[in-house]
């Protein structure tokens, strides 16, 4: 494009292209910390700094220097929480927090050798690099100041409710944008559950008391897979286990032995069918959440019925009349 202008003008494009590069060099530049921690605030509020013993809510993404996710609080939908403790080694996160307040967000480089000796953490499969790379962004700061234990734990519950009532009501619209985003038009039951079927199947749907044998994948809104009985998709989302079995699941459904709504998506299918259904959460783990999934988190689940086998399962007796 530049060949055919004049020198003039190519020495000039190359002194602005060489000051952009100075500027960019200067705005990626991170500051030393104390021990080998390296950071790089991005938003600077006024306010007290956090403090040991103060309540922290944040949101944040920890990569490796190769830029491989490793965890992020934005799969969840919702902060990560903690107390803030005395430091375990200089430059740690507990110090990273330290130099920031409510509203202020950075990135921070931690020594992972020291994270591995000094707090535990598993060593990343990588071992040619010095540092993990944390950003993050403080939500929500409780000053522990002079409050007894007994008004601390008080304020903290207060935003606890808070930020589950605001899970709570949100969720319509969460279900709603992620449908949007996807571009499809699900049916919705009577209970809530919204199905897409990209395979029809054949022969008869399940009924209570038949076991169904599927293959799933399940996710919250954001994508994030949480588990799976393919063991490729497992690997590929960092959620494979060798010590269990990746086969097909055999559920036999009706008898409540899983979540409400994956029963009844499974009972919407017949063999060979696949869909895509999504599950308000009081079809799934509701205000309880478990294992690692949130409260009010409505969830999706990619399942391929594999087989149908009739009245495997003892079915409840009706109650007398």
């Amino acid at each position: 494009m530049y060949i055919s202008q004049q020198i003039k003008q190519m020495k000039k494009l190359t002194i602005v292209l060489g000051l952009a590069v100075t500027g960019l060099t200067a705005c990626n530049k991170f500051n030393k910390g104390e021990g080998d921690m390296l950071y790089k605030i991005h938003t600077d509020k006024s306010g007290q700094t956090i403090k040991e013993g103060d309540f922290v809510a944040f949101k944040a993404i920890e990569k490796t220097e190769g830029d491989s996710v490793l965890y992020s609080s934005y799969d969840y939908d919702r902060p990560s929480l903690l107390i803030k403790e005395k430091s375990v080694f200089k430059g740690d996160l507990f110090a990273a927090l330290g130099l920031l307040s409510e509203g202020d967000s950075a990135t921070f480089k931690i020594n992972i050798d020291s994270m591995v000796q000094k707090m535990g953490r598993p060593q990343p499969s990588d071992t040619t690099k010095k540092y993990l790379v944390y950003t993050i962004k403080i939500d929500k700061v409780i000053p522990k100041g002079t409050m007894n234990d007994s008004l601390f734990r008080g304020k903290i519950d207060e935003f606890l409710k808070a930020e589950m009532e605001q899970a709570k009501t949100g969720e319509v619209a969460k279900v709603k944008a992620y449908v949007s985003a996807k571009n499809m038009k699900p049916k919705v039951t009577a209970s809530g559950l919204n199905y897409v079927i990209s395979k029809e199947g054949a022969g008869a749907k399940a009924n209570p008391g038949d076991t169904v044998v599927v293959n799933y994948t399940g996710m919250f809104l954001s994508g994030k897979v949480f588990d799976s009985s393919l063991p490729d998709v497992a690997k590929k989302n960092g959620t494979f286990n060798p010590q269990r079995p990746y086969e097909p699941l055999k559920l036999p459904v009706g008898l409540g032995g899983s979540i409400p709504g994956f029963e009844e998506g499974l009972m919407l299918l017949n063999k060979g069918a696949k869909a895509t259904i999504i599950l308000p959460s009081k079809l799934a783990y509701g205000e309880q959440g478990n294992q690692g999934i949130p409260p009010y988190s409505p969830l999706v689940f990619e399942l391929d019925i594999v087989n149908i086998i009739p009245g495997t399962a003892p079915v409840a007796a009706a109650p007398k009349q």
